[in-house]
């Protein structure tokens, strides 16, 4: 049995971080909980409205309408090329071949950067005139679009700039093709299977618990959009890069709706849950924690 004594020290190095969790997020939670709840314009008290803002949400707000749809449209074309090319460059990285690790620093270096470094950046390389991309397109004789000057285009080619920062999902990605184990690719080899039966096969099943980390970062990343669109185009053009949380900013700290700023927290917190609940619930059906049986004639 533990002394008494035992159990008040634990309980004392363990107090920072009970105070700092209470007093710096389940407190700001609770709270924003109530605020979402209540006309609370910051520089007046908040004043209780029901379910007000929640109606005005889904039922009279265009623009926060546009604002979702701008972020699924996001999540949907992102998270699926940001892996995908994550993947393809962590499989190329992990061949052994002769100053690779030059090469994984290369990849990786960008996705330290700060956020508005790499918006000034790509705001330049997007430039319709002087901008690197449209002068590389005008090599091939191809005409640039306006990028974030087109409401067509100006998603689009946020999503390209996402690319740019993927060192994080490679280095994962990278982490996890390592724990294959070499026997398995040998054995692919004296069935004489090619280099695709073995990603299909042997590489893609094996890393399927990575996969599903970086699906779920992603989704959650991707939903969190905000320092690009907001230093790049402020939402616009025409509302076009106005996503969640840069409509949520505007409404907590440019009109003062803070009770309005607090539901769309809330419906967001919520949206996130549960994507990543259902992610958890078909993890069961692709996602493998050991090896699987091979199929008869797969290989």
């Amino acid at each position: 049995m533990r002394s008494a004594k035992s159990w008040v020290w634990g309980y004392i190095m363990v107090a920072p971080w009970v105070i700092g969790f209470v007093c710096l997020t389940l407190g700001p939670m609770v709270a924003s909980l109530y605020y979402s709840f209540t006309k609370y314009t910051v520089v007046q008290p908040p004043h209780f409205i029901g379910v007000d803002n929640y109606y005005k949400m889904f039922f009279s707000d265009a623009r926060y309408q546009q604002a979702l749809w701008n972020t699924a449209y996001y999540t949907i074309f992102q998270v699926p090329l940001s892996m995908a090319l994550a993947l393809t460059v962590a499989i190329l990285l992990n061949q052994g071949l002769p100053g690779e690790n030059i090469f994984r620093t290369i990849y990786y270096m960008p996705s330290v950067v700060g956020g508005v470094a790499m918006s000034m950046l790509w705001l330049w390389m997007f430039d319709p005139n002087l901008g690197l991309v449209n002068v590389v397109l005008g090599w091939f004789h191809l005409r640039g679009p306006l990028w974030l000057q087109d409401p067509d285009w100006a998603k689009p080619a946020l999503i390209l700039m996402s690319m740019w920062g993927i060192g994080g999902q490679m280095v994962i990605f990278l982490a996890g093709l390592q724990g294959v184990p070499q026997e398995m690719y040998e054995a692919a080899m004296v069935d004489g299977a090619s280099w695709w039966h073995k990603i299909v096969n042997i590489t893609v099943p094996l890393i399927t618990p990575t996969i599903f980390f970086n699906l779920i970062m992603g989704i959650i990343g991707s939903f969190q959009v905000f320092t690009s669109a907001y230093v790049m185009t402020n939402g616009g053009p025409v509302n076009s890069t106005l996503f969640y949380v840069l409509y949520l900013y505007q409404n907590a700290f440019r009109f003062f709706e803070m009770g309005y700023a607090s539901a769309m927290a809330w419906v967001l917190f919520l949206i996130i849950t549960g994507f990543t609940l259902l992610q958890f619930k078909l993890a069961s059906r692709w996602v493998y924690y050991e090896a699987p049986t091979p199929r008869v004639g797969a290989l």
